[in-house]
């Protein structure tokens, strides 16, 4: 399947253009109201308020839809009341949307009732879902599928977005907030003493329950690394990458070491221009561990976000 939101393959009809509010920076306080609004004065910038986790749009309504879609990946049922597959389909696709919890939301569309929003993503069949990643349509599936299909392709969805900057979540409007505290309580005690096996067996476990918990993934990164710099001198490390520039697991422990040093940047600068030049496994090995030090820091370090970019760039 095609995955990529950076390729564009329909022809939106005129008027209907679908990364429209791609560049909207309005904040979200200031947005007049619908799904598009933001998190009602909540203080985490990836929140965005929605009115519920799966809801029906049209065209006078979808770009809210692509505005959401900057901070969490809107999944996009087209259906018909006609199609008997749509009907079988639908609930499924629902089902699965609810379960990740606001890491996905759901737009659903009558295409009969909205004949452009159909044209606009080139759909001549019924059932079709796409998805829609910082203003870009991403093709996912079409017909019925059984509901571990459904949930397969809605994980790499969901890797997709966090490889592209699109790692916030929904929050129902009028929904009681959760109570704060630590996610994964025990893990992040057995972090806390170094306890890193431990830590990462109940990451993992977490993260086998629920794909998109992106707590887990956070804490799972911080016991990785606090594993690979145990017992190591931090200078030692990057002075034996700077000493070696090509050595690619000198370059991979001295930014561990730059990162718990607070020198993100240089970290970043030092295995993307090594991915520049590398291929094969060396090359993914430097991916890997650029975007687990992406979710060390989190998507809103200033470091990440100008690393990611240039990720990007060396990837492609």
């Amino acid at each position: 399947m095609s995955m990529d939101p950076s390729q564009d393959n329909t022809q939106p009809n005129q008027g209907l253009d679908l990364s429209a509010v791609r560049g909207r920076n309005l904040p979200h306080e200031e947005q007049s109201s619908g799904p598009g609004q933001g998190a009602g004065g909540a203080a985490d910038p990836n929140a965005v308020t929605v009115p519920a986790l799966a809801f029906d749009v049209d065209e006078a309504s979808f770009n809210d839809v692509v505005a959401i879609s900057d901070r969490v990946p809107v999944v996009i049922d087209l259906w018909a009341d006609w199609s008997e597959p749509g009907k079988q389909l639908s609930p499924i696709v629902q089902r699965v949307v609810e379960s990740f919890a606001g890491r996905l939301v759901l737009a659903k569309v009558d295409v009969d009732a909205n004949p452009r929003l159909q044209q606009a993503f080139g759909v001549e069949s019924i059932p079709n879902v796409i998805a829609v990643v910082k203003g870009q349509p991403v093709p996912l599936f079409q017909g019925a599928l059984p509901e571990p299909q459904v949930k397969a392709y809605f994980d790499e969805l969901l890797k997709l977005a966090g490889e592209n900057g699109v790692t916030g979540y929904a929050v129902v409007a009028g929904a009681e907030q959760e109570p704060t505290g630590p996610a994964h309580p025990e893990a992040e005690e057995a972090l806390s003493r170094g306890d890193f096996d431990t830590a990462e067996s109940l990451f993992n476990a977490a993260l086998s329950a629920s794909p998109a918990d992106e707590e887990a993934k956070f804490g799972l990164a911080r016991a990785g690394l606090g594993r690979r710099l145990i017992d190591a001198d931090p200078q030692q490390l990057i002075a034996a990458a700077d000493a070696n520039p090509k050595d690619v697991e000198a370059a991979k422990a001295a930014a561990d070491a730059e990162v718990v040093g607070g020198n993100p940047s240089s970290a970043f600068t030092r295995l993307i221009s090594l991915i520049r030049v590398s291929a094969g496994d060396e090359k993914e090995a430097l991916r890997l561990r650029v975007l687990e030090l992406f979710e060390v820091l989190g998507a809103d370090d200033p470091a990440v976000t100008k690393a990611r970019t240039a990720l990007m760039r060396a990837l492609f």
